[in-house]
């Protein structure tokens, strides 16, 4: 006999054997999820089954920290992930938390683990393999434009 899936798992959007293992862990979560323009972090707390945002921060936030607006399309690139999960790890300290991707793909030195790589910099207290890290190279942004790279300086010295 064929079960009927949930509702959500059938959209593509909650895996709950995932959901259920971090919920055990009784931590706090750090979720990264990843728009069509931005890259979004927030601490989420469960009980109950109720999730609480504690605190968040979008890679749109880096405008305010120095990014220029005309550069606005590449706030999802690996460094504006780097920066947003600096800018993260600022907001919240020195945390332990785990970590939730979602049902995002993921792939190492990809957009989602530049922001593991920007937590863990900052200082958020995470157990992650080095070698899913992008490049230093692509964190610096090395491989675009000569006035995205200096926008990148001016972001992290703000942050940093």
């Amino acid at each position: 006999m064929r079960r009927t899936l949930k509702k959500r798992r059938a959209q593509g959007k909650t895996d709950y054997k995932l959901r259920l293992g971090l919920l055990k862990s009784g931590l706090p979560r750090v979720v990264v999820r990843k728009t069509n323009k931005y890259i979004i972090v927030q601490l989420v707390e469960s009980s109950e089954a109720k999730d609480k945002v504690l605190a968040g921060v979008s890679s749109k936030d880096l405008i305010k920290n120095g990014w220029d607006e005309k550069f606005a399309g590449s706030l999802k690139s690996v460094p504006a992930g780097y920066l947003t999960g600096l800018a993260f790890a600022k907001k919240v300290g020195k945390e332990k938390v785990i970590l939730d991707l979602g049902m995002q793909r993921t792939t190492a030195g990809g957009r989602l683990f530049a922001v593991v790589k920007g937590l863990v910099d900052g200082g958020v207290n995470l157990k992650v393999d080095e070698k899913i890290y992008p490049s230093a190279e692509r964190i610096e942004g090395k491989h675009l434009k000569s006035e995205v790279q200096s926008l990148i300086k001016v972001v992290r010295g703000k942050l940093g």
